[in-house]
């Protein structure tokens, strides 16, 4: 139900949640633990940067990090700038169906459709962190992008 790329930014603030508040964290070291693609991921983490959801610092130690607690960063605000799924209000069939006379699951899609953004909105990046089985490691170093052993 989500793209590839939302995938890559939920693991990405996920890893991000797992670090301590005060840690900037560089792209590559993110794209390593994440396997998300290295530019891709940064060009994705400034968008966040803009929408508020993360800080950068330039320089020595830079990088980003969360701009606010884990628990209270929603899986919806998330995905939403991927995804925008407040946006979609027609039926999965598209122009298709949306028109005087939906189809026949047009009401049980809006209901799901709703029903997905109430759980989005329900999950904090802090809950995904304390149920996953995924561990992220802390980043040890930063200057090449890979974790120290």
């Amino acid at each position: 139900m989500l793209s590839q790329t939302s995938v890559h930014v939920i693991r990405a603030l996920t890893f991000l949640a797992a670090q301590p508040a005060d840690k900037f964290v560089g792209a590559a070291a993110i794209a390593a633990a994440t396997g998300a693609p290295q530019n891709y991921l940064g060009k994705l983490l400034q968008q966040f940067c803009q929408k508020g959801l993360l800080e950068s610092q330039r320089g020595a130690g830079g990088g980003v990090r969360l701009a606010k607690p884990a628990d209270s960063i929603t899986l919806l605000q998330v995905v939403e700038p991927v995804e925008h799924l407040s946006q979609r209000r027609n039926c999965f069939m598209g122009q298709l169906c949306c028109g005087v006379r939906p189809c026949t699951y047009h009401k049980s899609w809006l209901k799901l459709h709703s029903d997905f953004v109430e759980f989005l909105e329900s999950v904090t990046l802090a809950g995904i962190l304390a149920q996953s089985e995924w561990q992220l490691p802390d980043i040890k170093s930063e200057k090449s992008g890979r974790k120290k052993k």
